[in-house]
């Protein structure tokens, strides 16, 4: 993918967007020409953060469906989470997670991988692990101002952070080098009931296949991978809506735990 600047169009776009976010206000529609590729969601999304100018501790990557794959060129999306809006639950506690109450809001069990130095190295699906030097179990906050954001396709997803409004970090997965982590269950449950369960076999090549991307796509986009940034791998369970005032739980391997509630 080659990096594209953005126009002034897609400046105001990213205005727009970080306003809404600032405002707590929902936006009816999207703030301008809907991006078409990843080319001009990314251009809108580095337009963003440049404005925002707080320090970005991780990002999430987001699968695109397999229906339009073909269209735009990949299988995956990145986007910005922000070093104050990841919490550390790793002893058990149960943050309050904010989300946009008339936007899009969802939460996702996701496994965590934490970057050491990454260098300048050429990585391939075995050697990425290298690069990782500790794996988590966690919860992605997913919430945007603009309560369309998934049903326009993921360049669009893209454009506002890739849907991204903060990070749960729960407890570690000892032993990871080692691990079949593809196997391990995992549930989801929303106010204690359970609504999703699967493995991480529905995640393409898995969460070292999403750092891998992640390494290419932001060296693409001339971002540097500093060490300490985590990677939210991507949804294991599904992409489950969310309410304020509603209690988020996932579960891992049937023993490891990380909660937050959920509030406007």
């Amino acid at each position: 993918m080659t990096k594209m600047l953005a126009t002034s169009e897609q400046q105001a776009i990213a205005k727009a967007f970080l306003a809404a976010r600032a405002a707590k206000t929902p936006l009816t529609d999207y703030p301008g020409a809907m991006p078409q590729g990843l080319a001009e969601a990314y251009a809108i999304q580095d337009s963003a953060i440049a404005f925002d100018g707080r320090p970005i501790g991780g990002w999430k990557v987001g699968r695109i469906a397999d229906e339009l794959v073909a269209r735009f060129g990949g299988h995956r999306i990145a986007g910005p989470i922000f070093t104050n809006e990841i919490v550390d639950a790793a002893d058990g506690a149960v943050p309050a997670m904010p989300v946009y109450g008339g936007g899009f809001a969802a939460a996702e069990a996701e496994v965590l991988l934490r970057f050491g130095d990454v260098g300048t190295r050429e990585y391939d699906i075995a050697s990425v692990r290298d690069a990782i030097d500790e794996v988590r179990t966690g919860i992605e906050i997913a919430s945007s101002p603009f309560p369309d954001i998934n049903k326009h396709g993921p360049a669009v997803t893209a454009s506002d952070y890739g849907n991204n409004k903060g990070l749960v970090i729960g407890p570690r997965i000892a032993g990871w080098q080692d691990a079949d982590l593809i196997a391990m269950p995992v549930e989801f449950r929303i106010d204690g009931e359970r609504i999703g369960a699967a493995t991480m076999e529905t995640m393409l090549d898995g969460p070292f296949g999403s750092a891998l991307f992640l390494i290419r796509a932001l060296r693409a986009r001339g971002i540097a991978i500093p060490p300490g940034t985590w990677v939210s791998a991507g949804a294991i369970t599904g992409v489950h809506e969310i309410r304020p005032g509603q209690d988020a739980e996932a579960l891992f391997d049937g023993k490891i735990r990380v909660s937050c509630k959920i509030t406007g």
